[in-house]
């Protein structure tokens, strides 16, 4: 693991405090190599903050390879963002412990933390106790397949809201709201800042986000960092577009 002056989290929370906005690049194990490595290769170039790794489904088993790869290669800060239980290594710097507050699979609320606990406990990697939240966005998403629960409806921003402070309340750090990979659209407008207003936590988006215009949007409604990950995947060099609106905000706070 990589030697920080602060935690990731201080530095995520700092960042809100500050204005500056955030943006990750989500990297699937199972990507080709050669696409993973063209979306390295530009995330370094753009200087994004951090790249999540993980999936809903992986069916090659390459999550450490993966991460001991992106280790060798990168300084920008590696965070595991899980897809189950079974996706986790120290060769992070910080995984997302998610706990599915949207939905009502009691597994996925804490049943399979409770299976893993010990293991994230004793390798010292940064736990960021995460709300995450998926969200209808027009079509069935793996997320929700895999998950067995029902996303919060596009059109309904008081249940998220509702389901936000919830998460503060129950002590949780982040708030990840989530369309899924492969997501028509992004989280609305409209949801995104009614939860902003009503929760005080570092607000995580991703999922749907096709254009820097959209993650504008975006940041402008109240997210902290945007994710993005199939976009990116189809074509990498469009990474310093998103950079560039991350900059533009950043500068205007």
């Amino acid at each position: 693991m990589k030697n920080k002056h602060s935690t990731i989290l201080e530095q995520i929370t700092l960042a809100k405090e500050k204005g500056k906005k955030l943006l990750s690049v989500l990297i699937d194990p199972d990507t080709d190599e050669l696409i993973l490595n063209q979306m390295l290769h530009e995330a370094e170039k753009a200087s994004v903050d951090y790249i999540f790794v993980g999936g809903s489904l992986l069916y090659k088993g390459q999550m450490e390879i993966c991460l001991e790869m992106l280790q060798s290669k990168t300084h920008i800060p590696l965070v595991i963002f899980p897809g189950n239980e079974l996706q986790f290594s120290n060769k992070a710097d910080a995984i997302l412990f998610l706990s599915l507050i949207s939905g009502r699979n009691a597994d996925l609320l804490i049943g399979k933390h409770v299976q893993v606990a010990p293991f994230v406990k004793q390798s010292g990697i940064e736990v960021l106790p995460t709300g995450y939240m998926l969200i209808d966005s027009g079509k069935a998403t793996t997320a929700s397949y895999i998950s067995q629960t029902q996303p919060i409806p596009y059109n309904k921003p008081g249940i998220a809201m509702a389901t936000a402070i919830a998460g503060e309340l129950l002590g949780l750090k982040l708030l990840y709201m989530d369309c899924g990979s492969g997501a028509e659209k992004p989280i609305s407008e409209e949801m995104l800042h009614l939860v902003r207003q009503h929760c005080s936590l570092p607000i995580v988006v991703g999922g749907g986000v096709t254009t820097p215009e959209q993650a504008s949007v975006l940041w402008k409604s109240g997210a902290d960092m945007v994710v993005l990950g199939s976009v990116l995947e189809k074509d990498p060099s469009l990474t310093s577009a998103f950079t560039k609106k991350r900059n533009e905000l950043s500068l205007l706070s």
